[in-house]
């Protein structure tokens, strides 16, 4: 959930203190409304106290836990129904405001709170519109009793109405924010890949040479065994190049190491050669078949940590639910290129098709949905677009469209 900043609270009740006390002497200076001043006057006194105490709890935090900040809402909410209380009841122009914090609830609190406070509210209300103190006016006014049923109806189909909307809307809002942080996480994490294996094709380049210089003069030293043995150091010679060999064999696994071909900022690369890496890295025994346009030659693109992710994913995903084949058609010309990847699965479910792309939308259930969500951002996020649907035949059909521009820039 949504943490709730007590400075919040602080500010909403100084806003509700402050209109309390100008609706409250406007009606008792200027309207000569005889009310019931002190006990309201008190109720604000309150009021004011519980604000100097919250300010005491925002030295030492001021992200509160639900159940206080229930606590806090629950007090506003029968600090605002005793004011009512004395001032008319329901038919007190201002008892729509006590739906005010269930709003405030519905927005930052778990249902379960939201509910209770809810709840409250609604006995309130019908225990308003028959226990409270008449205004005594001048002009006599008489509501009818079928108006008086109605109103209560709808404050409290207004309070239900508004606290579930407000608590739908407040959780999307949530999903979506979690979505984006794992968006954020998962591209950062690829960065770091992605400089890790520049680190390593830099270690690589660097400790090669020296290697080899090594390697040479050690085998050639190593033929005059002669020599070696009225030295002694046949032993320590022969664990000598044990370990050159070892480190030959290690720097020749880090330049196989795909990732290390790249590096963000200097080397281009293939669009064709990230999908192959990506199907390499999470294929079993599944084949690919990959269609060039075979009018022209594919352009090298600038290595994005974004494009690689994004259609790590999306090359994930078709291994996942194809049968045997995951196809990608790739298509330039001068001004777009256009990826398109399709597998010979059973497709995306009808269900969801017109959802895919939004955060916590999956077609499998032990997915937990962010990474067409997560594909989708990273490639618009650099221009591209995206278009997701099923094939007529079989199978699902993933459209990438980028302008060239964005891609070698």
């Amino acid at each position: 959930m949504n943490n709730i900043l007590l400075s919040n609270l602080i500010k909403i009740r100084w806003i509700a203190i402050l209109g309390q006390l100008t609706a409250i002497l406007t009606v008792f200076l200027i309207f000569k409304v005889n009310i019931l001043i002190v006990p309201l006057l008190f109720a604000l006194l309150i009021s004011i106290f519980v604000n100097f105490f919250s300010y005491t709890l925002q030295k030492k935090d001021n992200i509160i836990s639900d159940k206080l900040a229930f606590i806090f809402l629950f007090y506003d909410t029968f600090q605002l129904g005793f004011l009512l209380y004395l001032t008319g009841g329901i038919f007190n122009p201002f008892c729509i405001l006590i739906i005010a914090p269930v709003i405030i609830s519905a927005t930052y609190l778990p249902a379960f709170w939201t509910v209770i406070l809810s709840f409250f509210s609604i006995i309130q209300i019908i225990f308003l519109n028959f226990y409270h103190i008449s205004l005594q006016l001048n002009d006599i006014f008489v509501i009818p009793i079928i108006y008086q049923q109605g109103l209560i109806v709808s404050l409290i189909i207004t309070i239900i109405f508004i606290s579930v909307y407000a608590y739908l809307f407040a959780s999307s809002s949530r999903e979506m924010h979690a979505a984006l942080s794992e968006t954020k996480l998962q591209l950062s994490n690829q960065k770091k890949i992605t400089e890790v294996g520049s680190l390593s094709a830099a270690a690589v380049h660097e400790l090669s040479t020296p290697l080899n210089t090594i390697y040479l003069i050690l085998n050639d030293f190593m033929k005059n065994k002669k020599l070696i043995k009225n030295l002694g150091i046949l032993k320590d010679t022969e664990i000598l190049k044990s370990e050159a060999d070892r480190c030959k064999e290690i720097l020749l696994k880090l330049s196989k190491n795909p990732l290390n071909l790249k590096d963000s900022f200097l080397k281009k690369i293939k669009i064709s050669d990230i999908i192959k890496i990506n199907f390499e890295k999470f294929n079993s025994d599944k084949e690919l078949k990959v269609y060039n346009n075979q009018s022209k030659s594919e352009k090298e693109i600038l290595f994005k940590d974004e494009i690689m992710y994004a259609l790590g994913n999306l090359i994930q995903n078709s291994i996942l639910y194809s049968q045997k084949v995951v196809s990608v058609k790739l298509d330039f010309d001068n001004d777009y290129y256009n990826i398109q990847i399709s597998d010979d699965g059973q497709g995306f479910p009808k269900e969801i098709l017109d959802r895919l792309g939004q955060p916590y939308v999956s077609g499998n259930e032990q997915g937990m949905g962010l990474g067409i969500f997560i594909s989708k951002n990273l490639i618009e996020n650099i221009g591209g677009k995206i278009y997701i649907y099923n094939s007529k035949e079989k199978g699902a059909v993933v459209n990438i469209k980028f302008k060239q521009e964005y891609l070698l820039r």
